[in-house]
């Protein structure tokens, strides 16, 4: 028999870490926890995070029909039921609106690799999905072609939602994400972001990889692939509208080849246009 008084106060504990984090600003937010096979504790709507009691929380089935509780659930909740859906595994969904990875939200910024390395343990490539109408099952949905390959989702103009085996470790990612996007902000301002190499980048997913952190990056396909230039993410910025170059390209990418290259073409066609122009001005002035 769960326990599901323990699980309320879990999710009031971090509703309450939200608010005062200012992840989730007057009723932003939601946090929900799978109980069982078919049920699934639920904030309330229109309440702050910050002052939701156990008694405030609904039970609901995982098609979002309310089962227990006075007060209605979230109107975000499908987002959360499909995640559970999707992953098994997943006891517990946070989505909120952190200030500074809610700016990459709103720039549609990818998430650059190889500066932090507790990101690159602890959450990897961090994709962002797709616009949607919240509340709204094709927003819900938006989240299903990154639900296996990470832990975290930025949501394009919105916030993020983070996902895990318990309370605590859902919101864990959305605070680590947070602190990242911040500090990279931060050196933005400084004047740059300065990368470590693509084999230091490989030992961190080796590292990963005995701890038994589950990612994307230890499927062999990806051996010997730039961690930059090869975001596991990649395929899917077009349609997301998602574009990187804020905080530059490191030096051994090769992205960075490519840019150079191209940049040696358009100095080259320069050069032979300027050549040109100054070869008919010559013909011109001889006619004279």
């Amino acid at each position: 028999m769960p326990d599901l008084d323990r699980f309320k106060q879990d999710i009031c504990d971090i509703g309450d870490r939200l608010y005062k984090r200012g992840f989730a600003a007057a009723n932003d937010g939601n946090i929900t926890y799978r109980v069982s096979e078919d049920e699934v504790l639920c904030t309330p709507a229109m309440h702050c995070k910050g002052f939701i009691k156990p008694a405030d929380i609904a039970l609901i089935d995982m098609e979002g029909r309310q089962l227990a509780g006075e007060k209605p659930r979230s109107s975000e909740a499908f987002l959360h039921l499909e995640i559970m859906k999707a992953r098994p595994d997943v006891k517990s969904v946070v989505h909120c609106h952190p200030p500074h990875a809610t700016a990459f939200a709103v720039a549609h910024e990818a998430i650059p690799n190889c500066v932090l390395p507790e990101v690159e343990v602890f959450l990897g490539n961090v994709p962002i999905a797709k616009y949607e109408t919240p509340s709204t099952l094709e927003f819900a949905e938006t989240i299903l072609p990154f639900v296996h390959k990470a832990n975290v989702i930025i949501l394009a103009n919105h916030g993020t939602v983070s996902f895990g085996e318990s309370v605590e470790r859902a919101y864990w990612w959305t605070e680590i994400l947070d602190a990242y996007c911040r500090i990279l902000i931060l050196a933005k301002q400084i004047g740059r972001v300065e990368y470590f190499s693509n084999e230091k980048g490989w030992e961190l997913v080796e590292l990963k990889q005995r701890w038994g952190f589950p990612d994307p990056r230890h499927d062999p396909a990806y051996a010997g692939s730039d961690l930059f230039a090869d975001d596991v993410f990649r395929e899917t910025w077009s349609e997301c509208g998602v574009q990187s170059g804020a905080f530059g390209i490191p030096g051994w990418s090769r992205a960075a080849g490519k840019q150079k290259e191209r940049s040696e073409f358009d100095e080259a066609l320069i050069e032979r246009i300027a050549d040109r122009v100054a070869e008919k001005l010559r013909g011109a002035l001889v006619r004279e």
